[in-house]
């Protein structure tokens, strides 16, 4: 929201919302401040709580058209410090897992990367976390398995896909992935983009991502990698025997990615011609498919589960009570569902039960792990 938009709502001047922004001297009435509580849909504890400290220096990817406007992505940025909010609230209350990355040290200068290093970062991430040659079976949880925190929520932006960073002063990598367009095969590939952007582009310092041919350089990198990690050659070429539309598109439940992606990697090992792939792209438009193809309405986006886990054991065994958690935050009880992947209303809801949802057996022996990890005050 402008300024000059929010002045109108409150009834005062923009120079008002200026001063109350710039000026700790300059302070709203009381009538205004609940307004502007009103109107930014903010509890009143959010302007009073201590300052969130600040990131450090590394660098934001965002995964966007270059379309993407600064204001979508400043307001990306802001629900990105709503989760490092949340975060901080309960890593004071439960042990997360640390970065289980491998080491590759690549250099500040992504010119450097040539795309040998890139195919061979993709197999040694495989082989560092123990995976076999063939699909993954959920992108998501990897991720949470190994020390990222991700979180999927609407990013309210047509031209934004997902954002992540390796905040440098909590040596936590963070990602975030967009649930506004809901394609599992998209976000999948989302996931294993940002993966990416932690595995080749850590030491990247912000200065060199600013330059349009430095971003489009970067996100071809990412591209390369999500390609090679999601599709490993050897299985991929093997299984990839008939490459036209139909013969993709029967591998696509199997391994959840699109027969786009599929196109583009036959592309990349030179396993069609550019004549070839040239036509496939022509008869994936003619069949419609530029936007969304067959299975898209049946497969389900992956879901973080990882910080639900924690509030659901948190609140379910009487750490704390569900209405306290927007209190302590300063937070709205919705933003804080919808980041942490709750149920809508779940924070309203003075007695909260564990329930259990994703496979009975499992969901209860993980969250029996997070509470075990549960901090003794």
């Amino acid at each position: 929201m402008s300024a000059s938009a929010l002045a109108d709502i409150v009834g005062v001047s923009r120079s008002c919302i200026s001063q109350y922004e710039s000026s700790e001297k300059s302070s709203p009435s009381p009538e205004v401040f609940r307004k502007l509580c009103a109107a930014l849909n903010l509890d009143t504890l959010w302007f009073i709580r201590p300052e969130s400290p600040a990131r450090g220096s590394g660098t934001i990817f965002f995964r966007c058209m270059s379309a993407a406007t600064k204001g979508a992505r400043l307001r990306a940025e802001r629900r990105y410090d709503w989760l490092r909010d949340i975060v901080r609230f309960l890593s004071s209350r439960v042990v997360f897992q640390k970065p289980n990355f491998p080491d590759l040290d690549f250099p500040a200068d992504p010119s450097q990367l040539s795309d040998h290093d890139i195919d061979a970062a993709a197999t040694c991430a495989r082989r560092f976390w123990g995976l076999s040659d063939g699909p993954i079976s959920n992108v998501t949880w990897l991720l949470e398995n190994n020390g990222v925190v991700v979180s999927r929520f609407e990013l309210y932006a047509a031209t934004l896909d997902a954002l992540s960073d390796w905040e440098a002063n909590e040596n936590r990598p963070y990602v975030i992935l967009g649930s506004d367009k809901g394609m599992a095969c998209r976000s999948r590939f989302d996931a294993a983009h940002e993966l990416a952007h932690l595995v080749l582009h850590r030491n990247v310092p912000r200065s060199a991502y600013t330059p349009k041919e430095a971003f489009r350089l970067m996100e071809d990198q990412a591209d390369r990698f999500s390609s090679a990690f999601l599709l490993p050659e050897e299985t991929f070429s093997r299984e990839a025997t008939d490459p036209t539309l139909d013969g993709l598109l029967s591998l696509k439940p199997r391994w959840r990615i699109s027969v786009g992606a599929m196109i583009m990697r036959l592309a990349s090992l030179g396993l069609i011609s550019p004549e070839h792939e040239q036509r496939l792209w022509i008869n994936r438009s003619r069949r419609k498919w530029r936007t969304t193809e067959p299975f898209d309405d049946t497969m389900e986006p992956e879901q973080p589960r990882f910080l639900r886990r924690c509030f659901e054991v948190l609140i379910g065994k009487g750490v704390m009570s569900a209405v306290e958690v927007p209190f302590h935050l300063g937070l709205p009880a919705r933003d804080i569902e919808q980041i942490a992947g709750l149920r809508a209303g779940y924070l309203d809801n003075e007695d909260q039960e564990i329930t259990l949802t994703d496979g009975a057996n499992q969901e209860a022996e993980e969250r029996a792990q997070i509470l075990r990890f549960v901090k003794q005050a």
